[in-house]
């Protein structure tokens, strides 16, 4: 009897995967971002190596990462007008081509930082449309939309599992055979997805020939989100806790060699760490029937990560180090997942690509301005003192959002028809049904 209802959990926490294209694109990913993950610790590894500075990993980590925050808004109209499915191919392509230019000047010793952050900013370019457009694209694999934010919270759980795998497997390998090879396999990794995309067959949806301008789209996708107080409590929110909570994330080099004393290993370890607490966190929300009462979970989500952040800044054992970190990976992934699950519910479908886009903005754009910022203060308060201050601006970063969350959850119910949680209920609405901007 256990066994039954055990797998019956299993199944409904998996439930997306029925679809082909969506089952597909799920294995095709969890291969792909392995090596994403393994890429992204080898890079934070090399240049704290290289420079011993904790500014140094904050600005290549913002050259990354801001084309998101100038660009994402324009992707989004691209995104809404052209074929998602070629547009993701097209960011796979050039992004395993980024990784490959890494690995061999890295292997030939060519590599300094002035190259890592150049080649930096062309993948953040390249992100800046692949985002919004994997996002959106997974409303076109999922048939019943009544499992759309299963399937959302399972591409965050795919990536959180990737987050807790190849940080890992990066630690080890970067200690034996350097960080070279862990961006020759990332760029390896890429043909999983690719492979992925091509088997993938989705209805063909006729797109109008544009009858605006690209500014006059982007200027409504602008407006949609600032006439609507839910979204834009929503993405204002994500904004805050990238730069004051994400931000920890580069100042883990300077915690894994400074305060506890270990090498390239320690550093996987942590990041794993945060990883276990995030796929802990979209395994929940993927057992979750439908989006109703999400809106709650962002502010106690946002304590929780605040709490972690302030506690793991004065731990000196990587045991207990570990485990906050863990509280933190939960939270966070549970504050931009259900952000993220909230508005691909809300949002009407002819601008679902900029509203993803201008979340992406919020989301990754602004992570680049809180690793600087993180970078910097590092640099002279100190980095166990930098965490400390960003986990404490996110606990009053939770008061502000609660002071918004009727507005959130007055739409939510408004969109869905649900006036209360239960097996019956949708897990979305009617995607394009009309909302009132004073709502």
């Amino acid at each position: 009897m256990l066994y039954f209802f055990v797998m019956l959990s299993v199944a409904h926490i998996f439930r997306g995967l029925k679809y082909r294209n969506f089952r597909i694109f799920f294995i095709g990913q969890s291969m792909s971002l392995m090596g994403t993950w393994m890429q992204n610790i080898a890079m934070s590894w090399l240049v704290y190596r290289m420079t011993n500075s904790p500014f140094m990993l904050g600005l290549i980590a913002f050259s990354s990462q801001v084309p998101s925050f100038f660009l994402g808004p324009l992707a989004g109209v691209i995104v809404d007008r052209h074929d998602k499915k070629k547009l993701i191919i097209l960011t796979q392509l050039l992004s395993m081509a980024q990784a490959f230019i890494l690995a061999v000047l890295t292997l030939t010793g060519l590599i300094n930082v002035q190259t890592i952050f150049i080649l930096g900013i062309f993948l953040g370019c390249v992100n800046a449309l692949d985002i919004p457009a994997r996002q959106a694209f997974i409303v076109e694999m999922v048939e019943d939309k009544k499992d759309l934010g299963n399937a959302i919270a399972l591409n965050s759980l795919v990536f959180n599992s990737a987050r807790l795998i190849g940080p890992s497997i990066a630690g080890v390998l970067i200690a034996i055979v350097g960080e070279g090879v862990c961006f020759l396999i990332n760029s390896f990794s890429f043909l999983a997805i690719l492979k992925s995309l091509f088997s993938i067959k989705v209805k063909s949806n006729p797109r109008p020939a544009a009858q605006t301008n690209v500014m006059h789209d982007f200027k409504e996708g602008l407006k949609y989100v600032n006439n609507l107080v839910a979204i834009k409590t929503v993405v204002i929110h994500s904004a805050i806790i990238s730069i004051l909570g994400i931000s920890y994330v580069v100042l883990l080099p300077v915690f894994a060699k400074e305060t506890l004393k270990g090498g390239s290993h320690t550093l996987g370890i942590l990041m794993g760490s945060a990883g276990l607490g995030a796929l802990m966190a979209t395994s929940y929300l993927a057992s979750r029937r439908n989006v109703v009462g999400l809106e709650k979970m962002i502010p106690k989500a946002t304590l929780i990560m605040a709490a972690g952040l302030m506690f793991f800044s004065f731990s000196k054992s990587l045991f207990v180090s570990m485990v906050l970190l863990g509280f933190v990976g939960f939270g966070a992934v549970i504050v931009m997942s259900a952000c993220n699950i909230i508005l691909q519910t809300i949002v009407d479908d002819s601008k679902r690509g900029r509203v993803i886009s201008i979340y992406a903005m919020a989301v990754v754009g602004t992570v680049p301005f809180g690793s600087l910022i993180a970078g910097g203060l590092a640099d002279k308060v100190g980095a166990p003192l930098t965490c400390f201050i960003g986990g404490a601006l996110s606990v009053a970063a939770a008061g502000l959002f609660i002071k918004k969350m009727k507005k959130v959850r007055d739409m939510l119910e408004h969109t869905t028809k649900i006036k209360g949680p239960g097996p019956e209920g949708s897990a979305l609405g009617s995607l394009d049904l009309a909302i009132n901007p004073e709502d």
